[in-house]
């Protein structure tokens, strides 16, 4: 069912139904044909925010590094479960949560993205020849660290990534 979207009404419908205690949380999944996960997010933002928060977010919502690893630390420590973590620190949803823990527990920088995507989204500039050959071989260099490298050389992302793949596949002279 992951990736299946309901209509605010028919969560709100499924909280009246949960506020009644009437049916378990198992019973409520199988009468409104809906997984246990999904019923718990929608619990998390019912409580929080009331039926605004049955709202399908439309918006990306920033986190410093600080609230990440806390929230990590936290979830790691064993004393909280994954929802009480959303809860405690506002997160949107369980699977953010998650992303973090696997960045965290493979030893990658849990990064500061207050500003959204804008990193990425850098417009790319015209370059020579020799400047992307150059930049090629420091981003492979760096073990493809696209970010890094158009960061380093004021050029878009999706330019390096390009400019990899291409001289991977045909050498210099495909540049």
């Amino acid at each position: 069912m992951s990736g299946k979207h309901y209509s605010e009404e028919f969560k709100y419908e499924v909280m009246k139904a949960y506020e009644k205690r009437d049916y378990s949380i198992k019973e409520l999944c199988s009468k409104y044909q809906i997984s246990q996960n999904s019923l718990r997010e929608w619990i998390v933002g019912f409580e929080r925010y009331g039926s605004e928060g049955l709202k399908r977010s439309t918006s990306w919502k920033p986190y410093s590094k600080e609230l990440k690893e806390a929230a990590v630390i936290d979830y790691l420590s064993g004393e909280l479960s994954q929802y009480e973590i959303v809860r405690k620190y506002e997160i949107s949803s369980r699977s953010v949560l998650r992303r973090w823990i696997s960045i965290y527990n493979s030893h990658r920088d849990l990064k500061d993205r207050s500003k959204g995507r804008t990193n990425s989204m850098t417009k790319g500039r015209k370059t020579t020849w020799d400047e992307r050959i150059q930049i090629v071989l420091d981003c492979l260099e760096n073990g493809k660290d696209y970010q890094g490298t158009a960061e380093t050389y004021e050029v878009s992302y999706q330019q390096v990534y390009q400019w990899v793949r291409k001289y991977e596949a045909g050498g210099d002279e495909a540049l």
